[in-house]
């Protein structure tokens, strides 16, 4: 049986679920592994899974001649040099989201991924949710006939701490960005127009990075379609992930999955699970699927499921709604190509 050789760059908490997921994978085989702050700990938990190589140089990795591919999962601002090296080396490439903070950036890896010849794509995992998957099925046979509306909530359960947020890049580029993607995905056209707002309404360390903690992204898509997409970085009740399509048909919708469906009904009121707590949780069959995806992409040939492109439109739509909101006005993507990466 034919294996596709795998290298791990980045060992943190989604490169640790890249890795358990992979091994699931009876054509993937894992290599080696690097990470900045690799040492005895995590030599340990590579050897308990097989892999013979651990180092702190991503470069030696990416001179390996036996690995066919890489998974980059190391921090944001490495994913450029890194996709351009990887490429450049022949690697297939599989990064995390966003590819950058910067859509020139971002560009740039993607010609280097064409000049090479190999496949990128890019982890929007939720795409391979069971859930959202339906809806786009149901959408593109016709069910709802023409779409009219698109509704996303997305709200975590816990901000995260001040340290990842001043360097998160903002709600629209590090959390909403996921949901931008999820309205290409659900609508199957592409965004034009966009207007933000947004507060801060949980924590004033949100403010003092620039950013917002609540936020409401209004959007409007090259058939007509309308879209509306609200995020919190705090649900109490848990992770709120929801989405509905409405067209001239009918609509589909998703609600959130449970740790189980009873529901206790008394005189006291009525009672039921909170969502699953987080995104682990949620989107777990989702990371196994988009692994399995990618790695019988380079088996049997044919075109990822979420390409670099993709990952370039959903940082332009997350630029937009970072002009939109410093300048309280609403903004088409066609001007995004006067800007020089960022705003």
């Amino acid at each position: 049986m034919k294996k596709i050789k795998i290298g791990i760059i980045g060992a943190g908490r989604i490169g640790k679920i890249h890795t358990d997921n992979l091994r699931r994978q009876p054509q993937a085989e894992i290599v080696a592994i690097s990470d900045l702050f690799a040492g005895p700990e995590l030599t340990e938990w590579a050897l308990e899974r097989g892999i013979p190589i651990v180092t702190k140089d991503s470069d030696e990795l990416l001179a390996n001649p036996d690995i066919d591919a890489v998974f980059i999962c190391s921090s944001t601002d490495t994913h450029v040099p890194l996709i351009k090296r990887a490429a450049q080396q022949g690697k297939h490439i599989f990064c995390e989201k966003p590819v950058s903070m910067d859509i020139r950036q971002t560009e740039e890896a993607l010609e280097e991924v064409r000049k090479a010849g190999v496949q990128l794509q890019v982890g929007f995992n939720r795409r391979f949710d069971h859930n959202f998957k339906r809806i786009r099925e149901y959408v593109k046979a016709g069910a709802i006939g023409e779409t009219h509306l698109i509704k996303i909530t997305s709200r975590d359960p816990a901000p995260p701490p001040e340290s990842y947020i001043k360097v998160s890049g903002g709600i629209f580029m590090d959390m909403m960005i996921h949901d931008f993607d999820m309205a290409r995905f659900l609508s199957g056209s592409e965004v034009e127009e966009v207007f933000a707002q947004g507060s801060v309404l949980i924590d004033s360390v949100f403010g003092k990075h620039g950013d917002v903690d609540t936020a409401i992204v209004t959007l409007r898509f090259a058939n007509g379609a309308l879209g509306v997409i609200d995020c919190s970085r705090k649900a109490v009740y848990g992770y709120d992930q929801r989405a509905e399509v409405f067209g001239s048909k009918g609509s589909a919708a998703a609600t959130n999955d449970h740790p189980n469906t009873a529901v206790i009904s008394t005189e006291d009121g009525v009672i039921s699970e909170k969502p699953l707590h987080f995104f682990l949780e949620r989107y777990n069959s989702a990371y196994i699927e988009e692994t399995e995806q990618f790695i019988n992409v380079l088996l049997q040939g044919g075109e990822v499921s979420v390409s670099g492109a993709d990952a370039c439109q959903a940082e332009r739509i997350a630029l937009a709604a970072k002009l939109s909101l410093r300048d309280n006005r609403s903004v088409k993507l066609s001007e995004l190509k006067e800007l020089k990466g960022g705003v």
